[in-house]
């Protein structure tokens, strides 16, 4: 019987030549490189996207919670025309604010000063300090979260200031600020109750900058946003009262807790009017910066001016 031998050739079990290993390296990495640049480009934008919102979480509720506190700024004071030297008015700037009998130091009142912490460069952070007493039907609460009586005769003070987050060292470029409020209680005479001087609690993280303007109204047609230090030190008229604060408004920038992955960040804000620049340091990290502004009415704080004319 015949039987058919197969003979197979040498070049059937050759492998790839080296140009064909070449192009399949070149196409591979091209494909490695491309599938490379989309994941970079989605998490990149997963960055911006997860940072922007931790901004908007963290500071737009603050600022809700933060407008509401400042909204009961003169609650319980019958006295509608506040300035710095009403009787527990709703804007704690001198001692007078809060009763004869205070003895205070003046550096736990609403100021702008070069002692407050910052990351902006040549621009310390401001404090604000307010003041009211519960006359409402309710329990409230404070900043801290202690409850306020309804029907209490003491009257809450709570300090609003920049100070370093918790553990966080101080550092000569950018530091790891917070927005805290320390509250207390004095009482009709300005004895106090309860120290407003502590560390407080955290009402904002990833603070940059705390600025605030008071709204002074002379007139019906006359308003100006002036800086703390501005209004305390103007002479009261001869033959007038000292201009009326009636709102207030506050400016902050805030950053993300995620650093972006792109090596750039926005480092220049304007702020109340105020060009912001961040302080220069090499090896900050980036992060998602942004700031915010709101207006603030003080309650029961009026200014009207009846002129009648003898026909």
């Amino acid at each position: 019987m015949n039987k058919s031998i197969k003979i197979t050739s040498p070049l059937s079990h050759q492998g790839f030549t080296l140009i064909e290993l070449m192009i399949s390296l070149v196409l591979g990495l091209l494909i490695s490189a491309a599938v490379m640049q989309v994941y970079l480009i989605n998490t990149r934008t997963l960055t911006v996207q997860q940072s922007a919102s931790e901004v908007q979480d963290s500071s737009i509720f603050a600022i809700q919670s933060l407008e509401s506190h400042i909204r009961l700024a003169n609650l319980g004071n019958p006295i509608n025309y506040i300035t710095d030297e009403t009787n527990h008015g709703g804007i704690v700037l001198t001692k007078n604010n809060l009763g004869a009998s205070n003895n205070t130091d003046p550096k736990y009142f609403t100021i702008n000063s070069a002692n407050g912490l910052s990351n902006i460069n040549n621009q310390p952070s401001d404090q604000l300090t307010i003041q009211y007493k519960n006359i409402t039907p309710y329990d409230l609460f404070d900043c801290e979260g202690t409850k306020i009586v309804k029907g209490s005769t003491d009257w809450v003070v709570e300090r609003y200031f920049v100070r370093l987050a918790t553990g966080a060292t101080a550092k000569t470029g950018i530091n790891d600020l917070v927005l805290a409020c320390s509250s207390g209680r004095v009482d009709t005479d300005g004895n106090v109750i309860a120290a407003f001087t502590g560390n407080g609690q955290v009402m904002v993280e990833g603070v940059d900058q705390f600025k605030i303007l008071l709204g002074a109204q002379s007139s019906l047609s006359q308003l100006n946003y002036l800086a703390p230090s501005i209004y305390t030190e103007i002479d009261k008229p001869e033959t007038d009262k000292k201009a009326a604060l009636t709102s207030i408004k506050l400016g902050m920038i805030v950053h993300s807790n995620t650093p972006l992955i792109d090596s750039t960040d926005t480092d220049q804000f304007v702020l109340l009017g105020v060009t912001q620049k961040l302080k220069d340091d090499n090896v900050r990290k980036k992060y998602y910066r942004r700031s915010y502004e709101t207006t603030v009415l003080l309650r029961s704080a009026r200014v009207m001016t009846i002129i009648s004319k003898a026909s």
